[in-house]
């Protein structure tokens, strides 16, 4: 176990999320989302529950960014990807200015969570040093 150097959380109604996918089509998607996010939310195999999945990952994003001491304007949605967990929770990656962020605060890994409930999307993040700063 680490030592925790940030925690964020936010939440998301995925209504809005629907709103804006249905509004801005492809352009909402690629600006916020990483192929590999698109590639997982948008499975046949998850029918209506695609808005559900993206809103998920908007809200656990805002809440990595949070974690991180930051948002959008700092580091991009696209440099925080929330991948399909080994079985387990959602795995965060952080790519560019993110990872840069991470880095200048000595953060070794970002845990995140993600609930929905009903017609809302729920996250969590944790962000973790390796060693205690001195």
């Amino acid at each position: 176990m680490g030592y925790i150097l940030g925690i964020g959380s936010d939440v998301v109604e995925v209504a809005r999320v629907r709103r804006a996918w249905e509004r801005f089509g492809e352009r909402f998607l690629v600006r916020v989302y990483t192929p590999e996010e698109l590639g997982y939310c948008l499975k046949a195999s998850h029918g209506g529950r695609v808005a559900e999945r993206l809103a998920g990952r908007f809200a656990a994003k805002e809440a990595v960014m949070k974690s991180l001491g930051c948002g959008p304007g700092r580091a991009p949605w696209r440099t925080v990807a929330i991948l399909p967990g080994e079985g387990g929770p959602p795995r965060v990656e952080l790519r560019g200015a993110a990872a840069r962020r991470a880095a200048e605060l000595g953060i070794a890994k970002v845990l995140v969570t993600i609930t929905h409930e009903k017609e809302y999307a729920l996250a969590v993040a944790i962000a973790e040093a390796a060693v205690p700063k001195s």
